[in-house]
């Protein structure tokens, strides 16, 4: 008697799963993920929200102060924007005072970048006595209000003989608070400490180790700070104000306050004023907003 094998069925091979039947193409792993509509909608109205202070800034400054005071304002350009510039220009002395900005701005932002970094530094991986205590007093000096040291400050200032000079604005903004407390909160986790205890047993000295180690890894939060204090130096009022004046070595703020003064003011050299003083600062952001960006990203990588 003989009996036949039978080869069992194969199973079925299931079929490959078709592109477009699981959900939409950003939720398949390693797709890009892509906005819809309604977000480019949201992004479009923010977008025309940032931007209207400006435009609306060079509209007021093509006009004159009676179309200025009718309702509605008006929402288109006049033509008296590039007579208002120049005469703003003139007037104001801006080129003066837009180099002394640049000077002021720069001078804090890298200082405070450099001591910031240092500091924080300190505070996040040093070990030494007191550093907790110290660091409360740092963050406890951001609470008070900056008003409250303006007559000391000011009293300093004249027994210095610094009134109308450039350095009367400079070392008051050379140290920042709230610098020392962002690089410190940024280089507890961006900064490991096998990399520190390493540079160590190959002999680094402690400059060394700030140099080729704490610099490089807090590039992109310096990147930050320093964009914030340069564009924090450049639109400080009150204490330039106080200690400069217009014909002497104003900022850029001092500068712009001068056009206002009159029996009438003439609200359209002001806009003018204004709009030749944010200028610089969107040119900054324009060459070094990539930059900035990049940097950002690049330590949340990191992180």
């Amino acid at each position: 008697m003989t009996t036949t094998l039978t080869k069992p069925p194969a199973a079925p091979v299931p079929e490959p799963p078709r592109r477009g039947r699981r959900g939409p193409k950003s939720a398949r792993a390693g797709g890009q993920m892509h906005a819809g509509p309604v977000a480019y909608i949201i992004l479009a109205l923010f977008t025309i929200g940032s931007l209207f202070p400006l435009v609306w800034t060079a509209i007021a400054a093509s006009r004159d102060n009676q179309r200025l005071a009718q309702t509605p304002p008006p929402f288109w350009f006049g033509g008296n924007l590039l007579d208002k510039i120049e005469i703003a220009w003139t007037d104001a002395n801006m080129g003066e005072a837009i180099l002394n900005t640049t000077i002021v701005a720069g001078i804090s932002a890298v200082t405070v970048v450099f001591l910031s970094t240092i500091a924080g530094f300190a505070f996040a991986k040093l070990k030494f006595r007191g550093r907790n205590a110290l660091m409360l007093i740092v963050v406890g000096t951001m609470m008070i209000p900056p008003q409250l040291s303006i007559i000391p400050l000011y009293m300093m200032v004249a027994k210095l003989d610094w009134t109308d000079q450039l350095q009367a604005v400079i070392f008051p903004s050379l140290v920042s608070a709230f610098g020392v407390f962002f690089m410190r909160q940024y280089l507890l986790q961006a900064l490991p400490d096998e990399i520190i205890e390493a540079a160590r047993v190959d002999g680094a000295s402690s400059w060394r180790v700030v140099w080729h180690v704490v610099f490089p890894a807090a590039r992109p939060a310096m990147a930050v700070l320093g964009m914030l204090i340069f564009v924090q130096v450049w639109n400080d009022f009150l204490w330039p104000f106080l200690v400069l004046t217009q014909n002497g070595n104003p900022t850029v703020q001092v500068a712009v306050a001068g056009l206002g003064r009159g029996f009438t003011p003439d609200q359209a050299l002001i806009m003018g004023g204004a709009l030749l003083g944010t200028l610089p600062l969107l040119l900054v952001f324009a060459i070094f907003g990539k930059q900035i960006v990049g940097g950002i990203m690049q330590g949340a990588v990191k992180g």
